[in-house]
């Protein structure tokens, strides 16, 4: 496994990280079983997979815990809290025993990076002034080791509420969308973590549309009917099949954790699946070289300009 260090945290993991939510949830969305979702944790561990990627809301933190113990010292265990509604905000203690209830479930005493959730730009300001002092407490309080923030992707495909955060200096880490379809980290986000020694999670580098070939024509044909991208320049039937080649990558999921994996900023890139053998193949493709410089400049040309989408 490649190692990188997490921005200004100095933690030492390994590139690919494991997502605990998304569609699967560890096959928990699938029907798989706890005992299945445990061993999926595990062959993760053993794969070389140092980070692992939780929430109170995805409902893993339980099977997170169980496949770490006894190896807790192996791994860097993040985990989220939302800030509520506008109707219903969460309190500062509202917050602490969110945390309190994460620590019991993952069987541990402290969390090493502990996300505000999904959050969106109008409710920004107040997880600033309201849970940000709550957070430096349970850092001080040696609860959580590093205070970050994570992104609503799908609503907000264009970092709104990143870019307004990253003007502040309280987050260690920030968890980002990017994708191949919709790059605008690279000029909205990136630029600011990398000044400022945040570390950066990376999600939804493979979502619907990037692993499953009808949804990505839909997406081409939507594409090209807007405007967004010349008719001549994608082939709506196969819209990313120039990547797949001799020297290129073996696939398009391969392809799309490889963009992300070798973007200048992005340190560690989430993969969630039920399937041990996805799995694999998921850090194998993070594991590999760039993509051929031809078919980066050609991603560029195609959908460097977009920020519309999430690719969810």
């Amino acid at each position: 496994m490649d190692q990188i260090v997490l921005g200004r945290t100095g933690l030492e993991i390994g590139v690919a990280g494991l997502g605990c939510g998304g569609h699967s949830r560890l096959g928990q969305a699938t029907g798989a079983t706890e005992e299945e979702s445990v061993a999926l944790v595990r062959r993760a561990l053993d794969l070389g997979v140092t980070y692992i990627d939780t929430a109170r809301a995805y409902g893993t933190e339980e099977i997170v815990g169980r496949a770490v113990e006894g190896r807790r010292h192996e791994v860097v265990v993040s985990t989220k809290a939302h800030p509520g509604t506008p109707d219903a905000r969460v309190s500062a203690d509202d917050l602490r025993a969110s945390l309190q209830l994460s620590l019991r479930r993952l069987r541990t005493d402290y969390v090493d990076v502990f996300h505000l959730h999904g959050v969106v730009e109008s409710a920004y300001g107040y997880c600033l002034d309201e849970l940000v002092p709550e957070l430096e407490r349970l850092r001080d309080e040696g609860l959580v080791r590093f205070v970050a923030l994570s992104e609503r992707f799908a609503d907000d495909p264009g970092h709104a509420m990143l870019r307004r955060a990253l003007l502040d200096d309280c987050w260690d880490v920030v968890m980002v969308g990017f994708n191949l379809l919709n790059p605008s980290a690279r000029t909205d986000v990136l630029g600011m973590t990398q000044a400022k020694n945040v570390g950066v999670e990376v999600m939804f580098a493979v979502r619907r549309a990037l692993s499953q070939p009808e949804e990505l024509r839909r997406v081409a044909r939507q594409l090209v009917e807007e405007g967004r991208v010349p008719a001549d320049e994608l082939d709506i039937e196969d819209p990313l099949g120039f990547l797949v080649q001799e020297g290129g990558a073996r696939s398009v999921v391969e392809a799309a954790y490889r963009f992300a994996r070798h973007e200048p900023g992005c340190d560690v890139v989430l993969t969630g699946t039920g399937s041990p053998a996805h799995l694999e193949e998921n850090v194998a493709s993070i594991n590999a070289p760039p993509l051929p410089s031809d078919d980066l400049e050609r991603l560029r040309r195609l959908f460097g300009h977009l920020d519309h989408l999430s690719g969810n």
